[in-house]
């Protein structure tokens, strides 16, 4: 899937974390949402699977665009 494909509903840049524009949320044409950020190193994720942190008001953002 590209980053195209995908409603984006936070940051305020173009997506790209190395130009400080992370952590964003964008949804998927299903419905589902993917997390782009800084990996988490809280505990060892299962293999295939992966940790980011995502800070309260990046969600309340993501929240507020979705009329939550």
């Amino acid at each position: 899937m590209a980053r195209e494909e995908l409603t984006r509903l936070t940051g305020n840049g173009s997506g790209n974390c190395n130009k400080n524009d992370c952590p964003n949320v964008y949804r998927t044409g299903s419905g589902s949402f993917i997390v782009q950020g800084d990996v988490s190193d809280a505990f060892t994720a299962p293999d295939g699977e992966g940790l980011v942190e995502i800070p309260e008001e990046t969600l309340r953002e993501a929240f507020r665009v979705l009329g939550w």
